[in-house]
């Protein structure tokens, strides 16, 4: 399935890879941050990607000092009224200065986009993809800004 990166459309090379799961040495994955954080040398010697993937309830913090290497951060939103992914994009691009592509993932609504765009998320896994004419409006909905942001 494709992804919409940038305001563009590219396919979609990544698949996360639960705890309970091999998550093998090809292929470009991503790991919840348990994962990532009890595994980080195995998975830094494997020949495909790696990203991580945070939950709501995931201190974005714990990644300070450990971005290295992290070319994908991909934030859940299991239910679309929980906001804390939104800080999640926040804090990894002012305080910690991540660079990488942050990607939304999960139940999030078309309407959501542009503000995610504004606090640093950069890329949408859409669940339907009959959304994706939607989706690349949306990032256009406003023009004027009154606040400064991370885009």
């Amino acid at each position: 399935m494709q992804v919409i990166k940038d305001k563009q459309l590219i396919d979609n090379t990544w698949t996360f890879v639960d705890d309970d799961s091999e998550f093998g040495n090809n292929g470009d994955i991503t790991v919840s941050l348990n994962r990532w954080e009890s595994h980080k040398q195995q998975l830094a010697h494997r020949a495909g990607r790696t990203g991580v993937r945070l939950n709501p309830g995931d201190h974005t913090e714990e990644l300070a000092g450990t971005l290295t290497g992290v070319e994908l951060i991909e934030l859940n939103f299991p239910v679309f009224t929980d906001g804390r992914p939104f800080s999640h994009a926040r804090l990894l691009r002012s305080r910690l200065g991540y660079q990488g592509e942050i990607r939304a993932v999960g139940h999030y609504l078309p309407d959501q986009i542009f503000y995610l765009a504004r606090v640093g998320v950069n890329a949408f896994q859409l669940k339907n993809k009959s959304q994706v004419p939607l989706a690349l409006s949306c990032l256009g909905d406003f023009t004027v800004r009154y606040q400064a942001s991370s885009n």
